[in-house]
């Protein structure tokens, strides 16, 4: 294990409208804002996303497993932004619902607001952790 201290910093509220992308806008944010580090919060609607669901297997390099969204689903959960290289990007984990279903896993493309969403986002300060490809999984990793 290997960590780092940090203070938080600015905090941004932000509210997403429909249709907005949410993960290209997060990158955006973190650009415009220079944030380095952060962690996030999302709660509101999602009409698209796709999302990893796990591994097939438990080997490495994992192969994902893709779920799609395909409609407007509730959404909650966190993720955190940290940069590789010159671009900042983007983690989040969350729970997505709609009547009876409940998918739970990594939203990584597609991901459109259904009507309003919100996200406070809450800059870390004093870290230098960045996002670094790992070899052995093949997988974009928090390196500190």
């Amino acid at each position: 294990m290997k960590y780092q201290i940090g203070n938080p910093g600015r905090v941004i509220v932000v509210r997403f409208e429909d249709r907005d992308d949410i993960i290209s806008s997060l990158v955006s944010i973190a650009k415009k804002e220079n944030i380095r580090a952060a962690i996030f919060h999302l709660v509101g609607g999602m009409r698209e996303g796709s999302l990893v669901v796990g591994p097939e297997t438990d080997e490495f390099p994992p192969k994902p497993v893709w779920k799609k969204l395909g409609e407007s689903h509730e959404v909650v959960g966190s993720g955190t932004i940290f940069w590789q290289d010159d671009e900042p990007k983007v983690h989040f984990h969350g729970a997505f619902g709609k009547k009876d279903m409940v998918k739970v896993g990594c939203l990584r493309a597609d991901s459109e607001t259904f009507l309003v969403l919100e996200a406070v986002i809450t800059e870390i300060e004093g870290v230098t952790a960045r996002r670094e490809l790992d070899p052995v999984s093949g997988m974009v990793l928090l390196k500190l």
